[in-house]
């Protein structure tokens, strides 16, 4: 593609964001296109290097997805990121990265829709969060029910030193894991504390051995 062909390419991948959510794409060293959403800029603009400390920056060096919050030190915004590199001839070429704002919510609890109406459990009694049937399905110590938020919604508005994304459709809470058992192909898959067995994929398997130190 051309470079008029190429820009335009983004802007039209741009639009398959939330106007919450900004994006920028990067060679391996300086962005080289960025739009901003409506709620969160972070000022950047093509042929800035990619700053260390930034997600972007991140997902660079470790080759991997990368997905976390970015505290305000770095940019001067605080944003909750996911970059993913992409490669050429088996080399890193560069980093796409959706930017989400910084959520802070006073609540602690989830609401969740049950049969007979709503019922808000606090965090510590939630088990795990999962997506099935293009439904969020929240499973806790006293309650089981939905929530509208999706999976990517609430990896960023829940604690980060409880929640861990383990899979494309789970998030467990780690002080309800009663204990991890080695699969195969190098994943793993987590005994909880209520009974159930949830995997671990083999793309988040390094991600959740990194957050819980194993």
């Amino acid at each position: 593609m051309d470079k008029l062909t190429t820009y335009s390419f983004f802007d039209v991948m741009g639009e398959l964001f939330s106007e919450e959510i900004s994006f920028a794409v990067t060679n391996t060293e300086e962005y080289i296109f960025y739009r901003a959403s409506k709620r969160i800029n972070l000022k950047i603009s093509p042929g800035d290097p990619v700053k260390e400390g930034t997600i972007t920056f991140k997902a660079l060096q470790s080759g991997e997805k990368t997905s976390e919050f970015i505290s305000r030190d770095v940019l001067g915004v605080p944003y909750h990121g996911i970059a993913v590199p992409f490669h050429e001839d088996g080399k890193i070429a560069g980093c796409i990265t959706a930017i989400y704002p910084a959520l802070t919510e006073a609540r602690s609890v989830v609401t969740l829709k049950t049969a007979d109406g709503w019922v808000p459990v606090s965090y510590e009694e939630i088990y795990y969060i999962e997506s099935k049937n293009r439904r969020t399905y929240v499973t806790s110590s006293t309650h089981t029910g939905t929530n509208k938020n999706t999976l990517q919604e609430f990896e960023f508005t829940l604690p980060k030193d409880s929640f861990i994304r383990c899979h494309r459709s789970y998030i467990v809470n780690v002080k309800q894991i009663k204990e991890i058992y080695l699969d195969t192909h190098s994943t793993f898959v987590l005994s909880m504390k209520d009974g159930q067995l949830i995997p671990v994929s083999q793309s988040y398997s390094s991600y959740f051995r990194k957050m819980l130190g194993f």
